[in-house]
């Protein structure tokens, strides 16, 4: 039985897409039961709703407080029961509700080789570090800034005459390749998490 992931989105849905592509093969192991966004209107949904998956959209303006739509986006997600959550370019932090309920289950990627670079400016710090290998790592996601236990890292030589775009840009097509390399090993032979160590089967 192919396992049950659940996608964060934010914007234009490049890493939502390849794992809808990927999952199209039974032999991937794994397949998108929903879609939600931060914010009403992404290229996400939309691609989300072309390929047949249930969507939803939670602005954090129609809540009182950061609580209060950290707890209404626990609920949306969990009667979907996912045995993954993915952020796939989400960006909000999860919250004490969402954390308690999918902790050891929720991943996310970072544009850097973390620890290094961590927040929201990762291949800019990189780049004005003059560092010469950089990357992108999948993590588990805790209560902290991308502080999470790692599973998979890449690296990204840096070339003379990167611009914190063109690196980017780079570092996000060897990101989407290693987050369906890893989810799909994951989900197809199982991992564990002790302390902070990640084992994928």
């Amino acid at each position: 039985m192919a396992a049950r992931l659940v996608v964060l989105v934010s914007g234009a849905g490049t890493n939502l897409q390849a794992l809808l592509d990927a999952c199209a093969d039974p032999e991937y192991g794994a397949q998108v039961v929903a879609v939600g966004a931060d914010r009403a209107g992404t290229r996400a949904v939309d691609r989300a709703r072309v390929a047949g998956v249930e969507t939803f959209e939670l602005p954090i303006s129609a809540y009182d407080d950061r609580g209060a739509w950290d707890q209404a986006l626990t609920d949306r997600v969990a009667p979907h029961e996912p045995d993954l959550v993915v952020s796939a370019g989400f960006m909000k932090l999860a919250g004490e509700a969402f954390l308690s309920r999918f902790g050891g289950r929720y991943v996310n990627t970072h544009p850097s080789l973390l620890p290094a670079f961590p927040g929201m400016h990762g291949p800019r710090d990189a780049l004005h570090h003059g560092v010469k290998v950089t990357g992108a790592t999948l993590f588990f996601v805790d209560a902290g800034i991308d502080t999470g236990p790692i599973v998979a890292q890449v690296a990204v030589p840096v070339e003379h005459g990167d611009t914190t775009d063109n690196l980017h840009e780079r570092i996000k097509a060897a990101e989407r390749k290693m987050l369906i390399y890893w989810v799909g090993r994951m989900v197809r032979n199982g991992f564990t998490i002790e302390g902070r160590k990640v084992v994928v089967l």
